[in-house]
């Protein structure tokens, strides 16, 4: 398996100022639009590993860095919670996916319910319309294959419901008829 001076042999990492720390979040924001906290969770993350290896590093001023960088990015519009869960929820829906889990998975990147909840009130949607995208998209449902309908109703029922999808929403859409 592993031996412990493989573990240790690993290349050092470079050095962390509050110059790196900008160019690693101006880098990945060139390439993913991000939340605040999902940014800062990165940052935290790049600070850690360093301290890691090299224990006679101040972390303190490292996270003030973070917070300073952050609250500039914020100040010059590169980082932007409202844009972020907008473009989020409009994918989400494009792609069929329930209240719920559009909710649960901007929850898990530092988006406040609030704003969640205020920008879905935005968007004109309808869980049975997304539910038969759905359906739609992983051949389930109305969408099967007529004879093995029967066979899969249980199972289609279960992918529905397991995505966020109320009871009532995924039966109407397991007896539409297509």
């Amino acid at each position: 398996m592993f031996d412990e001076a493989d573990i240790t042999k690993k290349k050092p990492l470079k050095k962390i100022t509050k110059q790196r720390l900008t160019n690693i979040a101006l880098y990945y924001l060139q390439r993913f639009e991000s939340s605040v906290a999902n940014l800062k969770a990165l940052l935290l993350k790049k600070i850690n590993a360093y301290a890691l290896q090299n224990p006679d590093f101040d972390k303190s001023q490292a996270f003030l860095w973070v917070d300073e960088i952050l609250e500039s990015f914020q100040a010059h519009n590169y980082l932007n919670d409202a844009r972020f869960a907008e473009m989020r929820i409009r994918d989400y829906l494009a792609a069929g996916k329930s209240e719920k889990y559009i909710k649960t998975k901007l929850f898990e990147k530092g988006i406040s319910p609030t704003l969640v909840a205020q920008l879905l009130s935005d968007f004109e949607f309808s869980s049975y319309d997304n539910a038969l995208r759905l359906a739609k998209k992983k051949r389930i449902g109305p969408y099967r294959e007529e004879a093995n309908r029967k066979a899969f109703w249980q199972k289609d029922m279960g992918v529905l419901v397991r995505a966020g999808f109320d009871y009532d929403v995924a039966l109407k859409v397991m007896e539409t008829q297509i």
